[in-house]
């Protein structure tokens, strides 16, 4: 009788390791998701600053070498990019947009054109994107931080080494919101 309550015991053990494992995997998925999908709204984000820069340039011509240095500095971010490295291309992309603004204000009717505006709004829905894909990493890596540290998940979580997840933080320059008009 012993015998079968202690098997029972071991069984229950067992499958509540493997449950919290999977969870453990599960969260760590979704994680790593929530940072590729991050990565394709900078990455698309970035190619409608490229459109942007090219209609500049037809307006700018003397300032072609200045836009075209700005597009060098762009970031190549995937899921595997750390959370510093896409904190930094949000620093360099926010940068250039700044810049290209300001030639902007230079010509009108560069501010004027339907390319112009339609980029701009194209960037403004990109921002919107990285904005929420940001809000829903910072939620999943809570849940998968969570269950890395409350006991006894924590015990399944230190031996199959699953470590704590960096938060998206709020840059200085993200702190206030931009205004691109």
């Amino acid at each position: 009788m012993t015998l079968i309550v202690l098997l029972v015991v071991a069984v229950g053990l067992i499958a509540w390791g493997v449950s919290i494992y999977n969870s453990l995997v599960t969260l760590r998925e979704r994680v790593d998701n929530a940072k590729a999908q991050i990565a394709t709204q900078i990455e698309s984000r970035w190619d409608a600053v490229k459109s942007l820069i090219e209609a500049t340039k037809q307006y700018a011509k003397h300032e072609a070498d200045v836009l075209e240095s700005v597009t060098e500095k762009r970031a190549t971010i995937g899921k595997n990019s750390s959370i510093k490295q896409m904190e930094e291309a949000e620093s360099q992309f926010s940068g250039v947009l700044g810049r290209l603004i300001a030639v902007s204000e230079n010509y009108p009717d560069l501010k004027a054109s339907g390319v112009y505006q339609t980029t701009m709004e194209s960037i403004n829905k990109f921002e919107d994107n990285v904005r929420n894909a940001r809000m829903i990493y910072n939620d999943v890596v809570t849940r998968f931080n969570r269950l890395t540290k409350v006991f006894p998940s924590s015990i399944v979580a230190g031996i199959f080494n699953f470590n704590e997840r960096e938060y998206f933080e709020a840059t200085e320059a993200k702190q206030e919101t931009p205004s691109w008009e």
